[in-house]
């Protein structure tokens, strides 16, 4: 029997605001990603992309439709709930949002609190931050880092207890060549490792190669078509939105 899926979402509608001034985001999105798959979903800015992926983290309350994590449903759930499930789950931004007191290290060590003993936990932290080419760094405090050094702390801190899934938006927007493969083949390869699912969303080509599917959010719907007319309109809507530079 094939494991189930980690990501499986029905009929998924979302959008802000009330009566009239209601603005509607997502539209009937219908979803499986299974373990180990990555997913990569491009669109133009205001598709609905991050509103897709913070609804899978538990970042936002589902409003309609069903969306399932590991088996969970997220229908429902408290903010207690809410935060036990982001817990279980790798979150990768473009913004690092490291903790300026605490060095490359001790950020990492902070997804690990609680769950292992504190010198297992820095042996971890000290594993992921090699992987990524920052062992070197551990002991540097975010403002002595490089804006590809602070994002691949992220990276570390989001795979370093090999969640379930992990949900990355937009992690090489503004990374260099070297950073930006760096990440990619630090996702693809937890994804290979543990089995995790991985949804990332991006306006960068230099993803494509890792995904398994590419997917395309338009107008709120979710689009799933033939590998080479997709990639090419990804491509396209790429370069669009990279040229217009606009926010999403």
């Amino acid at each position: 029997m094939s494991a189930a899926p980690v990501i499986s979402i029905r009929d998924l509608s979302h959008g802000y605001g009330e009566g009239q001034h209601r603005r509607q985001i997502l539209h009937s999105v219908a979803l499986n990603v299974e373990p180990g798959e990555i997913v990569v979903i491009g669109g133009p800015s205001g598709a609905g992309k991050t509103t897709l992926l913070t609804l899978c983290g538990a970042l936002r309350s589902v409003q309609e439709g069903e969306v399932r994590i590991a088996g969970r449903c997220l229908n429902g759930l408290t903010e207690d709930q809410q935060r036990e499930l982001r817990g279980t789950v790798g979150f990768i931004f473009q913004s690092h949002n490291l903790i300026d007191a605490l060095t490359a290290g001790q950020n990492v060590v902070m997804s690990l609190l609680g769950r292992f003993p504190p010198a297992q936990a820095e042996s971890m932290a000290e594993a992921a931050l090699e992987s990524l080419s920052l062992l070197s760094r551990v002991d540097a405090f975010p403002e002595e880092l490089s804006g590809g050094e602070r994002q691949r702390v992220a990276v570390a801190r989001a795979l370093v207890r090999n969640p379930e899934l992990i949900l990355a938006d937009e992690p090489t927007a503004s990374l260099d060549n070297a950073s930006a493969t760096a990440v990619i083949d630090a996702i693809k390869e937890a994804a290979r490792r543990t089995s995790c699912a991985v949804m990332l969303v991006t306006h960068d080509p230099r993803v494509l190669h890792i995904a398994d599917r590419t997917l395309q959010l338009d107008a709120g719907r979710l689009l799933e078509q033939s590998e080479d007319p997709l990639i090419a309109d990804f491509l396209a809507t790429c370069r669009l939105d990279l040229g217009s530079a606009s926010g999403e």
